[in-house]
């Protein structure tokens, strides 16, 4: 029935759901039909913060880089010359510049800034589950779903060292992967147009009800009804036309296409504000692959990338798509209830290194060319904000003169999340989920929103 496809459902995770006490049809005290929403945009390998948000024009040459600075609309405000769309609209986004988390490595970086995991180690899967699993289950326990949408989408998520942990693969995203700027892009298990199919499917599932009748004698807890529950989105999934014209690009006006770019990032990003709109409450999705360079990420070492070169690379498409969601988030009147942020597990050192290249690619000279490149760098970067009702045009923070550290409104990854949980209407300081012990477990233990992207 393809219900793999729908968050690789575990039955342990369905009962735990059922098991979990219900709210009426509310979460947070806020109806279905306005409930707040997140579009996470990810920079897998983390962003060179100086050569994109915070440029440092007058740190010498060891670390500036070589691109020249633009003013913005806002007054004050500069970026590098690689993102002249969003500098300008940049009254529609706040500039975070003083992010700081304590893990040097990808994999620790990502659950520090995702999960509030604070181990600064790499490990091979996540401890504590991360943001968006935490607001599936929670908002989950409300009931049954009106909209035959998931509630949390991966469009290519940030899942390589962040997922569910102890909360199980049921609050796991419905991932999308592939290229939905290609012609032949789809999405499977949705939206079957097959009458006869469909037909084939409900006499299955009439089949399984008949033979779970004995099994519900016996089930004194009603847990199978979680499995029904969520049987039943699947189908909906499989079933309902409105599932696939949420995943259909081609309802979209040609100019609005073009505005995000006809690229893998630019329909990305516009197929994310196309389900946010349609009901989707949780939305992540990673910019990596061919557009990224050689190594297909933002991990821009001199052995992967000519820092440089990969930037120039990737600056057009990138600029482009986040300028667009955006204006879009505004223009559609989302701004209020959708959030917007677009960030990397940490920055890039401000000192630029050399190193032989390890293979010749895009943005990547031949094997031995020594070529400039940043490596890992959690002390001081930058993200973007918009949307969610917060005050716009404003820089918060600042860095030393060479962009080595955070000085001025330092925030953590434990703000980072409260925020975002702020927003969602979660109270991260005080919400406890059972870990796989049963013991009550914050979903993030440091941090408090910060006050300036509270809406």
């Amino acid at each position: 029935m393809g219900l793999a496809g729908f968050a690789s459902m575990s039955l342990p995770g369905l009962l735990r759901l059922q098991a979990a006490n219900a709210q009426a049809n509310e979460v947070n005290g806020k109806p279905a039909s306005e409930k707040t929403a997140v579009i996470m945009v990810w920079q897998p390998g983390g962003c060179s913060h100086i050569d994109t948000y915070d440029p440092k024009p007058d740190s010498g040459s060891e670390y500036r880089g070589p691109f020249s600075t633009i003013d913005t609309k806002v007054p004050g405000l500069q970026f590098t010359e690689l993102l002249p769309m969003q500098a300008a609209i940049a009254d529609k986004f706040t500039v975070l510049r003083s992010m700081r988390q304590t893990a040097g490595g990808h994999p620790a970086g990502s659950m520090q800034m995702l999960s509030g995991d604070p181990d600064t180690r790499d490990k091979p899967k996540p401890k504590f589950p991360d943001w968006m699993t935490v607001t599936n289950y929670l908002r989950s326990q409300s009931g049954p779903r009106t909209n035959p949408l998931p509630l949390y989408v991966g469009l290519k998520p940030p899942l390589e060292y962040n997922g569910p942990a102890y909360l199980g693969d049921a609050y796991s995203p419905f991932t999308v992967n592939g290229d939905p700027n290609l012609p032949t892009f789809s999405v499977p298990n949705i939206g079957l147009s097959d009458q006869s199919e469909i037909q084939r499917i409900d006499r299955r599932s009439s089949l399984r009800q008949n033979l779970d009748t004995l099994e519900r004698a016996f089930d004194r807890q009603g847990e199978l009804g979680a499995l029904d529950q969520f049987e039943e989105q699947a189908m909906t999934l499989l079933t309902n036309p409105q599932t696939r014209d949420a995943f259909d690009l081609t309802k979209e006006d040609d100019r609005t296409r073009d505005r995000y770019g006809r690229n893998s990032w630019g329909q990305q990003l516009l197929m994310s504000r196309r389900l946010i709109e349609a009901g989707v409450e949780v939305l992540t999705t990673s910019l990596n692959g061919p557009l990224c360079g050689r190594v297909q990420n933002w991990d821009d070492h001199a052995v992967n990338h000519h820092v440089f070169d990969a930037l120039r690379f990737r600056a057009t498409a990138y600029d482009q798509a986040v300028s667009a969601l955006i204006e879009d988030i505004y223009q559609r009147g989302l701004d209020k209830r959708v959030l917007v942020v677009v960030t990397g597990e940490f920055g890039r050192t401000p000192k630029i290194e050399h190193s032989p290249s390890t293979g010749a690619g895009d943005a990547s000279a031949p094997a031995g060319t020594i070529q400039p490149g940043r490596d890992h760098w959690p002390r001081a970067f930058s993200n973007i904000w918009a949307g969610g009702g917060i005050e716009t045009g404003r820089v918060i923070g600042a860095t030393d003169k060479r962009g080595e550290d955070s000085i001025e409104r330092i925030c953590s990854a434990g703000d980072f999340l409260a925020t975002i949980y702020h927003h969602l209407g979660i109270d991260a300081a005080h919400t406890l989920i059972k870990d796989f012990n049963g013991r009550p477990t914050p979903i993030v233990d440091h941090g408090k929103p910060i006050p300036e992207l509270m809406g």
